[in-house]
């Protein structure tokens, strides 16, 4: 597999596409993404854990709004990854992780992830370069083992966003009353180490690839909500569910 250079890769969508006629498939996605939950967890064969990963700004909470809101909400669920507890830093750094893994017949969406733990960081020096190879290890093993042995279907998503866009957005967080709630000012330190968490998103894609990433164009929210709609149903569909019969 070819080592994946974000910066030869486009932040926008495809030239020529067209913005209304994308968002009319979005919406017959997501209407027939309702039937195939159901499908999910009556047939309950099958797990879907979907990671959604991105620098601040790219849009994590807004693509989970947009793209999961209408499901079933007793068959899909959030969990967002804050810094460690003191119990949790007691443990090894999969354990809060693993416990969150979803059930068969559920989807689980992780805002950040296993990855934070060989991003974040590996940026402020607080996680060495041996350090993070190790629990990149771990985190393949981690993803085969859901795979292999829970039948768990995993997406990962990286929103793909361009530093100029980043900076538009934490901008609007400042002056807009209806983003204000998200403006937090190490944002702005943070979005200096750009060079650095490229580097280690980079990272993450050669060394934990055993479940492919998706790499998906973020400075427009509604060419980014589409990609991953689209993907979620194409592996839902191809599971082929069926509603199981009357029980006896």
């Amino acid at each position: 597999m070819a080592k994946i250079k974000l910066a030869a890769v486009s932040t926008k969508a495809p030239k020529g596409l067209n913005k209304e006629k994308t968002r009319a498939r979005m919406g017959k996605i997501l209407e027939e993404l309702d039937e195939l939950q159901n499908r999910l967890i009556a047939e309950s064969k099958h797990a879907l854990l979907i990671i959604i990963q991105g620098m601040d700004a790219s849009g994590k909470d807004g693509t989970i709004r947009k793209v999961f809101s209408t499901m079933n909400p007793m068959g899909v669920s959030v969990k967002s990854f804050k810094v460690p507890t003191a119990e949790e830093l007691a443990q090894d750094f999969l354990w809060r992780v693993h416990a969150a893994a979803p059930p068969k017949g559920m989807i689980r969406i992780f805002n950040r992830s296993q990855y934070e733990d060989v991003l974040v960081t590996r940026v402020h020096g607080w996680c060495d370069d041996e350090t993070a190879l190790k629990r990149m290890q771990a985190i393949n093993d981690f993803e085969r083992l859901l795979t292999e042995h829970n039948n768990t279907h995993i997406l990962k998503f990286y929103l793909h966003i361009s530093k100029e866009e980043q900076h538009k957005r934490l901008t609007e967080r400042t002056h807009d009353p209806r983003k204000m709630w998200k403006y937090n000012e190490r944002d702005f330190e943070e979005s200096k180490l750009w060079n650095r968490y490229m580097e280690y998103y980079e990272a993450c894609f050669a060394q934990c690839n055993v479940v492919p990433w998706h790499i998906v164009p973020s400075d427009q929210n509604w060419y980014k909500e589409y990609v991953i709609a689209k993907v979620v149903y194409d592996t839902l569909k191809s599971l082929k569910m069926q509603y199981p019969g009357l029980k006896k």
